[in-house]
């Protein structure tokens, strides 16, 4: 009896083993055909201490080189639209039972040229089913890498619409119990740079694909609960994972050398709100640009309004993360809804697409707090 009170004793104040957690990659090929950036990012969970994940998916790994968890559910040429309208993902998540769910899926659907309205109908039903699944389902979504496939020479300017649509919607469809956060896997990547065929990521592509998964993930993990409405940032250069091409849609090319010529002009306005302006991306005729909006002050503010003036009669064409007017050469940006307010340091970022000719000098931006 002592030794059997003596081992029951043992029972009970032997700790409690972590539970694993169960992440599904959802998406296309560039999430699965070979989608190395998932055997990047699993050594980067493993080394950054991680070690209680299990990666889930239907589909096995398909090599990479290296040894990873690579079961995953990336479907080479799917159309995230296609998945929703024909009920593919519940068979999906009753056989793994993921409690996270990464999803980078919309590139098929883009160079078909769906509305983004329907892409993003067809992910809030995928959320609809990942909750159904259970309640308490994490959800990354990414704003895709950029794309400049040879036949479609719209894909670029549909991905940037996706994209600048993707934080509004996340931020309407997010709960507390199964938060949807936005991974911006858009900005710094290069189509020329990080892509073998203007789709599709090199080695350098999955790398910075695996850096934009991480923190997120390893947020999530640590038990943080990232911010579920992430500001936007998307910035045209295109391409999923290695191997095949998603379904295409013909349309001839035209390539946006993403040369990102980076000027950064900093300004910040007597009420603590400080804003930067820098150019991401230049194409013939065309470039993207970002502005960082930032509180210096040490109270909070409920809004901003950010300006600046071109000086080589740049056009903006389309802006996300604020609201853009333009007056002759004198451009205007009033914070949205859901980043207006920022604490003392904190900030938010907006975009934007514009035209150019002969020249395309960085303007000083000016910022005014509310």
């Amino acid at each position: 009896m002592a030794a059997l009170l003596v081992v029951l004793g043992l029972l009970v104040v032997r700790p409690a083993e972590a539970a694993t957690v169960r992440i599904m990659p959802l998406g296309d090929s560039i999430t699965g055909s070979p989608g190395c950036w998932r055997a990047l990012l699993w050594n980067k969970l493993q080394n950054g201490g991680f070690t209680d994940v299990d990666m889930v998916g239907t589909l096995p790994a398909q090599g990479c080189g290296v040894p990873y968890d690579g079961d995953n559910e990336g479907h080479g040429g799917y159309l995230v639209t296609n998945v929703a309208d024909q009920n593919q993902l519940p068979g999906w998540l009753s056989a793994t039972r993921p409690d996270i769910v990464m999803m980078h899926f919309g590139t098929n659907d883009v160079w078909s040229n769906k509305p983004t309205g329907t892409i993003l109908a067809a992910y809030g039903t995928l959320v609809d089913q990942m909750r159904a699944s259970n309640p308490n389902m994490k959800i990354l979504v990414a704003q895709i890498i950029p794309m400049n496939p040879s036949t479609c020479a719209e894909c670029a300017q549909r991905a940037v619409a996706l994209n600048s649509a993707i934080p509004g919607w996340a931020a309407a469809k997010t709960t507390t119990a199964s938060p949807i956060v936005v991974v911006d896997q858009w900005t710094g990547f290069s189509t020329s740079a990080d892509t073998y065929d203007g789709v599709h990521p090199d080695d350098s592509g999955n790398q910075k694909m695996a850096d934009k998964w991480y923190p997120a993930l390893s947020a999530l993990l640590g038990g943080a609960q990232p911010s579920p409405s992430p500001s936007p940032s998307p910035s045209p250069s295109p391409s999923p994972s290695p191997t095949r091409s998603p379904s295409p849609s013909p349309s001839p090319s035209r390539s946006p050398s993403p040369s990102p010529s980076p000027s950064p002009s900093p300004s910040s306005g007597p009420s603590g709100c400080g804003a930067t302006y820098t150019i991401t991306n230049q194409w013939g005729g065309g470039f993207q640009g970002e502005v960082t909006v930032r509180n210096t002050g040490a109270a909070s503010i409920s809004g901003w309004t950010v300006t600046w003036t071109f000086t080589d009669g740049q056009r903006v064409t389309q802006a996300w993360g604020g609201k853009a007017t333009q007056t002759g050469a004198s451009v205007t940006v009033r914070n949205e809804s859901w980043n207006g307010s920022l604490g003392a340091g904190a900030s938010t970022t907006l975009g934007f697409i514009a035209s150019w000719n002969a020249s395309n000098s960085a303007p000083v931006p000016t910022c005014a707090a509310a």
